[in-house]
């Protein structure tokens, strides 16, 4: 009986945890994280061209490959600490899911800096939340993001937001940086 209800917790937590992203995740609490910052506060936007990201690729930034099976999703990082701990751990491979409006994972805790939390996200953007911790890349839904809280922007994705969109399923992502 101890088993049964111990595998029962076991399940019922790992739910919950997975239930973390996608259209209705942890990352929606309501509690200020960083205050008022949303995603596109001082992002440098380009708004002409919807078919791409919406974050301009920081210049200068760490390029990146993100091989989801034979489909390769180039990226830019910043020089955010978050970004630079996930960095320092290339290559790495992040296990996500295909949700509504992302892909995302469960991934080991980075570093952040409180600064940089705010609410939302702009289309393209790959992102950490603290408050799982989650790794996640976006691609639809910037105009309702704003109630998601606790994200941390750490670069954006290179090319148009379809490469993405249309993949399904679960991947087991390499994370490399770009020649």
């Amino acid at each position: 009986m101890l088993i049964k209800r111990s595998l029962c917790m076991i399940t019922a937590c790992a739910a919950l945890m997975l239930a973390g992203c996608g259209a209705e995740n942890s990352s929606s609490k309501t509690a200020a994280a960083g205050g008022d910052n949303k995603a596109a506060d001082s992002a440098d936007m380009q708004t002409q061209d919807k078919t791409m990201p919406t974050r301009k690729p920081m210049e200068n930034g760490t390029k990146i490959n993100m091989y989801f099976g034979d489909t390769v999703i180039p990226g830019v990082l910043n020089d955010s600490e978050t970004a630079k701990a996930l960095i320092a751990k290339l290559p790495y491979t992040q296990k996500v899911s295909r949700y509504s409006h992302d892909f995302c994972g469960v991934t080991e805790e980075l570093p952040y800096d409180e600064g940089d939390v705010h609410y939302g996200w702009l289309n393209g953007d790959i992102d950490y939340a603290t408050d799982a911790p989650y790794f996640t890349i976006l691609f639809e839904d910037e105009d309702v993001s704003s109630k998601y809280g606790y994200q941390v922007n750490i670069g954006v994705i290179t090319c148009p937001l379809s490469d993405i969109s249309r993949l399904e399923g679960d991947y087991e992502v390499r994370i490399e940086l770009a020649e």
